[in-house]
């Protein structure tokens, strides 16, 4: 391991080993290995997001974990360095009427399908955090917890997390009263408040009964 200008050893340490399943796969002769991950199981508005990245062999990129270990403020400039440092990169989404009509696992595992479609590097390996893609026409690999696991994984679960909360920071305006821009959709007692006043609008995810009131038993179930 290349020692990194002005990084400590431990941190150089911790990100190589995120590459673990990356040289895995590379010695059995990967060469665009993808990772793939969603953000928006759980909230109660808005759509889940998936990105899909790949990056060049033990890339270093200081700070690179789970987008939920990484503070907001991080995240954003994670992804800009992402952005700029993959081989491919791309976001695929699900819309709040698809998660309804087909459920929220379907709907991520379209949301990660369009992701990986729209990269512009055709991948012959996918790490996918969580669970298999169906029919899916490129060998892949899950990981549950991927996320910690795969530098891949987790440089799209920062895209995908950043592309989501700017989007529910958008819709704020759309959807004033909601808090959207503070809470992203999510479960939260304001949010939970708002609801009690002005009822779910159309970017709420009807089917995540009761909405109105207590706890969704498939945010709880299925959430981040």
């Amino acid at each position: 391991m290349a020692e990194v200008q002005g990084v400590n050893l431990e941190e150089q340490e911790r990100v190589a080993a995120l590459y673990a399943w990356e040289r895995r796969l590379q010695r059995l002769g990967a060469v665009y290995i993808a990772g793939v991950d969603e953000a928006g199981r759980g909230p109660l508005a808005g759509p889940v997001t998936a990105a899909a990245v790949i990056l060049p062999p033990g890339l270093f990129i200081a700070g690179l974990n789970d987008s939920k270990r990484v503070s907001p403020a991080r995240r954003r400039q994670l992804a800009v360095i992402i952005k700029e440092k993959s081989l491919a990169w791309a976001v695929g989404w699900a819309s709040v009427k698809e998660i309804d009509c087909l459920n929220i696992m379907v709907a991520s595992r379209w949301a990660m399908w369009r992701a990986l479609t729209a990269l512009p590097v055709k991948p012959d390996h996918v790490l996918v955090d969580g669970f298999k893609l169906p029919g899916f026409p490129v060998p892949q690999t899950p990981l549950v917890g991927g996320d910690a696991l795969s530098a891949s994984i987790a440089a799209a679960s920062i895209l995908a997390k950043v592309a989501r909360d700017d989007l529910m920071e958008a819709y704020d305006a759309v959807f004033p009263g909601y808090g959207l821009a503070e809470n992203k959709g999510y479960p939260t007692p304001g949010h939970r408040r708002a609801l009690a006043r002005l009822g779910p609008s159309s970017l709420h995810r009807l089917s995540f009964t009761p909405l109105l009131p207590g706890p969704s038993r498939d945010s709880l179930k299925n959430g981040e």
